[in-house]
């Protein structure tokens, strides 16, 4: 389950799972005094529990927690503490595509962010066909459904409620692009192809969720182009 919380990553791990300490900036224990100013790097929080995540989403409703990169939950019963971190949202549902033509790989840029097609699915409509639907619309491009790629879920606020939407994401083929234009009723200025390497340096200007599907497709599935590393390791 990829969550993000305020386009920071959060990560929920069973306490059995092996991870390297010495990766993280902080380590702490759910009893620990601590404040918004430690969260600085990437923070390992061991035997997190229900009240921990309380605690830490109403520290994040009032703290942008600009230095954190990423929390990495050490959990004992991991279905039960996503069940719990579930019910403080209400959720909602969308999908979205990564779009490729060739060797390249479509993004559109949205509300000052280089971003994936996507939008809200209705009640009633299957999950892919949605997908599919949306990323047409946004970019008027005739598109084929390829695999599912990983689902991210992000936390934003609407109307005073506190909400969790899950995308599900799919890989498309173009078909035909060339009436493409972006959908200015949804704010998107532009719609551009991109080389793998072009595509890596943009997403330092879009969203942690929007990244790690861009980078999963290159560095898994992009098949016919070398393995591409993401910029921060060049």
């Amino acid at each position: 389950m990829n969550i993000f919380i305020n386009d920071i990553p959060l990560v929920i791990k069973k306490l059995s799972e092996k991870v390297y300490k010495h990766k993280f900036d902080l380590i702490l224990n759910p009893d620990d005094d601590f404040t918004s100013k430690d969260l600085v790097g990437d923070v390992l929080v061991r035997d997190a529990g229900p009240l921990f995540i309380d605690r830490l989403l109403r520290l994040m409703e009032v703290k942008k927690l600009k230095k954190l990169h990423s929390l990495t939950m050490l959990v004992k019963k991991k279905k039960h503490v996503i069940l719990h971190f579930k019910d403080q949202f209400k959720i909602a549902k969308a999908g979205g595509g990564l779009v490729v033509k060739g060797d390249q790989v479509l993004m559109i840029y949205r509300l000052g962010k280089w971003d994936l097609p996507k939008g809200k699915l209705k009640s009633d409509e299957d999950t892919a066909a949605g997908a599919l639907r949306e990323v047409e619309e946004e970019t008027n491009i005739k598109l084929e459904l390829g695999e599912k790629l990983p689902s991210t879920w992000h936390s934003y606020a609407y109307k005073g409620n506190k909400m969790l939407k899950k995308t599900n994401w799919y890989l498309m083929k173009c078909l035909d692009d060339t009436l493409m234009k972006p959908q200015t009723e949804e704010y998107i200025e532009e719609v551009r192809w991109m080389s793998p390497q072009e595509a890596l340096t943009k997403l330092e200007d879009s969203y942690a969720s929007i990244a790690l599907v861009v980078r999963y497709y290159l560095n898994n599935m992009a098949g016919k182009h070398a393995k591409v590393k993401p910029a921060a390791e060049k």
